[in-house]
């Protein structure tokens, strides 16, 4: 493996793929420089001398400016470099589309047709509380629930999608509230759900079931616990039915088009934008390629990637769109007194990453080369087949939370330094490294690390049959370890 890796023809920093000594004396590109101090893997070098103030460029653009003075083979990053990101900017609409187009192939996966059409992976009983008041009795049901049925029956995984909310709250984090979950309730990969609420809520039961609009009431089903003497019984007696109501669903083969995947990194290094992220973007490349669809959230880790994004809209309104998506993120940061460039996180930066900019330009490779052909608010759901960006925070839990209620199926994270969790859908965590696949394989679903020395289209193509296979029922590592979970975005006052 060579020791150092340079992201782009422009750029003036290179990345170290091994621990780099002081005084290695190391070749790139025909040039010849020693490393003037310990390079940690992960983190950038200095192909060049800079001054204070000097841009510096990795990925073919700027990742912040020179604080010091800084020598060629130097080390890089937060003692010597700084952000270039401030407030609000104006924007041009430039068009810069070059999609990579893959070859139409016959792939299928083995899913569930939905009385509306819509497909699911999984076929799951959720219980849906309105409130969070009410979880540990919906954790009490499931527990009973399956001294009744250790099998499940035709249910993949059972479910209580716990949160704090639901009462307490005013306007916009009430209606983000009401919006998730009712976006849970609907999710194709629901084959039952129970609505179950305490009954003095803010958010009431019916006015909850009045706004759901249309909803297959053989699958949806509605508890109070005030109305109820037993509320557990009354509880265990719907859950009956629902899983009566499910004793015929069955798998059938189903266009690959009809996948709807999530897209998001946390816990990433400065590995992320050389492997993992590349090979998300490849994938919903191809994915887009053969019909699907792809999400890209995290608006937070677009600042100072944005105009990326912004050059690939797929028309004028669409930019406009994502021009208020980015500018509309960052006057909530300011509105708090928060600058915009508060990222990335002590992790991020242990593992190689820092600045924002730095950190954006790694995450965006996520969404591939294709067109944005769509912008979703918080808790609104899928329009366009292509590649849609959602407003959501990078919190892990929250943005693949609104993934999953966007209608995604399935989530794609990857991530360098780990991380257990998973949501409510199925979410594939992808290592960016070797090291991390082998330490925490039992977090771990796909290990990216080999793109370093392999061919991104052999890799590309063992994670698709990969991909496949999930869509088909093979669980993930948070189904396996029972780490199912939901997390709602909130701005406001609570009562």
């Amino acid at each position: 493996m060579q020791p150092l890796m340079k992201m782009n023809p422009r750029d003036t920093v290179a990345v170290a793929l091994r621990p780099i000594q002081a005084g290695d004396e190391l070749v790139l590109e025909g040039q010849v420089f020693q490393a003037k101090q310990d390079i940690p893997q992960g983190h950038k070098l200095a192909l060049i001398g800079f001054n204070p103030g000097d841009t510096i460029t990795k990925y073919g653009y700027p990742i912040g400016r020179a604080m010091d003075t800084i020598s060629t083979g130097e080390w890089v990053h937060t003692h010597n470099l700084q952000t270039g990101l401030s407030g609000e900017e104006t924007y041009e609409y430039q068009p810069d589309l070059h999609p990579v187009i893959y070859p139409k192939r016959n792939l299928s996966f083995e899913g569930y047709v939905r009385k509306n059409g819509k497909v699911g992976i999984r076929n799951d009983l959720y219980i849906v509380p309105t409130v969070g008041c009410v979880n540990g009795i919906a954790e009490q049901m499931i527990s009973e629930f399956k001294q009744l049925h250790p099998d499940l029956g035709s249910f993949d995984n059972i479910t209580v999608l716990k949160h704090p909310y639901g009462c307490s709250q005013l306007g916009d984090d009430h209606r983000m509230t009401r919006s998730i979950l009712m976006d849970a309730v609907k999710h194709p990969n629901a084959g039952g759900v129970l609505v179950f609420g305490l009954g003095c809520e803010n958010n009431i039961v019916s006015e909850f079931r009045s706004l759901l609009g249309d909803y297959d009431e053989a699958r949806v089903k509605f508890l109070v616990a005030q109305e109820v003497g037993d509320e557990v019984s009354a509880g265990l007696a719907l859950l009956e039915k629902l899983y009566e109501a499910a004793k015929g669903d069955h798998r059938q083969p189903v266009p690959i088009s009809e996948l709807n995947v999530g897209l998001k990194c946390g816990g990433s290094d400065g590995f992320s934008g050389i492997t993992a992220n590349p090979l998300l973007g490849a994938f919903s490349d191809f994915l887009i390629s053969q019909g699907g669809t792809t999400v890209l959230t995290e608006v937070p880790e677009m600042f100072g990637a944005e105009k990326m994004l912004m050059a690939r809209a797929e028309n004028r309104e669409v930019f406009e769109q994502i021009v208020s998506l980015i500018n509309n993120f960052k006057q909530y940061f300011l509105s708090y007194g928060e600058p915009v460039y508060e990222n990335p996180s002590p992790g991020n930066k242990a593992g190689g990453i820092s600045t924002l900019e730095d950190k954006s330009l790694g995450c965006t490779q996520k969404a591939g080369t294709s067109p944005v052909v769509d912008v979703l608010q918080y808790g609104e759901k899928l329009r366009k087949k292509g590649l849609s960006l959602l407003q959501a925070p990078g919190n892990d839990l929250i943005a693949s939370s609104a993934l999953a209620a966007a209608d995604c199926q399935l989530v794609l994270f990857t991530t360098g330094r780990g991380t257990p969790f998973g949501s409510f859908v199925p979410t594939v965590k992808i290592a960016t490294n070797n090291e991390l696949y082998a330490k925490k394989g039992h977090w771990m679903d796909f290990n990216a690390g080999p793109l370093l020395e392999t061919r991104m289209e052999d890799v590309l193509e063992d994670f698709i049959h990969y991909i496949i296979a999930v869509a088909s029922g093979q669980k993930t590592r948070n189904e396996q370890n029972e780490v199912r979970e939901l997390a709602i975005f909130k701005t406001g006052v609570t009562l």
